[in-house]
């Protein structure tokens, strides 16, 4: 057993169940003083949990709507699509947030971190306001440039209006979720995504099919829910904050702007935009591609990426803990101890998604089959799920690896390789197998495989050179 996973003379062993109930309820511990094993457990168990919580919004709106038609999903499908561009803000925002917040966790400064807390919020107030009257006054525009049906354009776009209009509370969710996370209180972000999630779960049939009081809003009706319920959370969260049960407490004398640490923020979040802008624009284009072979395609395609976002999301909690303690590490003068966590948390990871990915691949057909009746939506969406889930072992390393550079505030070197692997592989890949080559969607879905795993590969070459060891933030 390593130095860095021996139970200390002041760290005795805990059985699992014991664990359990800390990761649960919160822990209190310096987490730059734990066993690596024992502080990833502590850090992922909520952050899994929370991931789950995010992943099932993507889930239920699509299930309720799927009993609509194959334009209702379309309509989720194409809105989501846009949606990821305002994902890639709130992303990149939440890695600035979360590297200068965690390193001043490590370096036991709390007030310098409480105040970084109030600059991303800040920055996230700013950015919401002229996001949202966009997207309300461009939603049909924007619905038409994805090639939306008819039905789309005349039904479907109340559900974009709503959803882009309500994006606010999107931006401020993640990103005060990844203060939390930052500080090392992953179970205060694992407890904003339930409470979002159950008032979403219950209202979204009620709107949808106006069961008892609600009326009947039809697509439109998961937009109002999952609004709604993601708004309730943000409440929540600031109010955390101001009660200050955790690591952070965010007094009044903090909420003041400070140009020194937004102007770090943004030069963090800003590689950290353009990393994301880079990956979900390709989602779009990639969707806009499924596009020109109809609503079933895009349909299967939809259910298809909901069911992975199921897998990939909980995954995303083991690369958030490890991202987290290597900004944590490098805070304490710890930068070896950052190392050993990444790869302990990619194994893990691998293990998980290796596993869920052979279920996905046996089971393809009956999971896209409980979201849609129609055969050739079910027949779209189980072999996308099939292609894209043979590529989970090299997703499992490539979340963790990309994620750890930006824990360590080292948010260039992901863009690049996005850059790489998205816009100079995927895309050109994408139209040439589905167009030319003739392979239809499917060749989407193999570009799509085959980004991704490139992605792992040189994310591994480029981070055990281990430059990132030397950011300063």
């Amino acid at each position: 057993m390593s130095e860095v996973d021996a139970p200390s003379s002041r760290e005795p062993a805990v059985g699992l169940w014991a664990s359990l109930k800390e990761a649960m309820h919160g822990t209190e511990r310096d987490l730059t003083g734990l066993p690596v094993k024992r502080a990833i457990f502590l850090l992922a168990v909520p952050m899994v949990l929370e991931m789950v919580m995010e992943s099932i919004f993507a889930v239920v709106d699509v299930f309720f709507v799927g009993r609509l038609g194959a334009d209702a999903v379309a309509t989720v499908g194409l809105t989501e699509s846009l949606l990821t561009i305002i994902y890639a803000a709130a992303a990149g925002l939440s890695i600035g947030a979360t590297a200068l917040v965690s390193r001043r966790i490590g370096e036991k400064d709390p007030e310098r971190a409480a105040r970084t807390a109030v600059q991303a919020i800040g920055l996230g107030v700013l950015l919401a306001i002229p996001v949202a009257v966009a997207g309300v006054v461009f939603a049909r525009p924007l619905m038409e440039l994805m090639g939306g049906s008819p039905w789309v354009l005349e039904h479907g776009v109340r559900y974009t209006r709503v959803m882009l209009g309500g994006m606010g509370s999107v931006l401020l969710l993640f990103l005060i979720n990844a203060i939390f996370r930052g500080a090392g209180d992953a179970a205060i972000a694992m407890r904003v995504l339930w409470l979002a999630n159950a008032i979403n779960i219950v209202l979204a049939p009620m709107l949808i099919f106006g069961l008892g009081p609600f009326p009947e809003l039809g697509v439109m009706g998961a937009a109002v829910a999952t609004t709604f319920g993601r708004s309730c959370g943000v409440v929540y969260q600031l109010y955390r904050l101001a009660r200050g049960s955790g690591r952070l407490q965010v007094r009044r004398e903090h909420l003041r702007l400070e140009p020194g640490t937004m102007l770090a923020m943004l030069k963090l979040s800003g590689a950290g935009t353009a990393q994301s802008l880079v990956n979900t624009t390709s989602w779009v284009v990639l969707a806009r591609i499924v596009a020109t072979f109809g609503s079933a395609a895009v349909a299967g395609y939809t259910i298809a990426m909901r069911i992975v976002l199921f897998a990939l999301l909980p995954s995303w909690g083991l690369a958030n803990a490890a991202a987290t303690l290597v900004g944590q590490s490098l805070g304490a003068k710890q930068p070896e101890r950052g190392e050993r966590a990444v790869w302990t948390a990619g194994v893990i990871n691998a293990v998980f998604l290796g596993s869920l990915g052979l279920l996905f691949i046996v089971f393809a057909q009956p999971l896209v089959s409980a979201f849609s009746p129609d055969a050739a939506v079910v027949d779209y969406g189980a072999h996308a799920l099939r292609i894209i889930s043979g590529g989970f072992l090299f997703y499992a390393f490539g979340m963790v690896l990309t994620q750890s550079f930006n824990g360590a505030g080292d948010t260039a070197t992901p863009t690049l390789i996005n850059i790489f692997c998205f816009w100079l592989l995927e895309l050109p890949l994408a139209w040439v197998l589905s167009g030319p080559v003739g392979m239809g969607p499917s060749g989407v879905f193999l570009a799509l495989t085959v980004a991704f795993s490139m992605l792992a590969i040189v994310s591994a070459i480029l981070f055990r050179r281990g430059t990132w060891k030397l950011r300063e933030v």
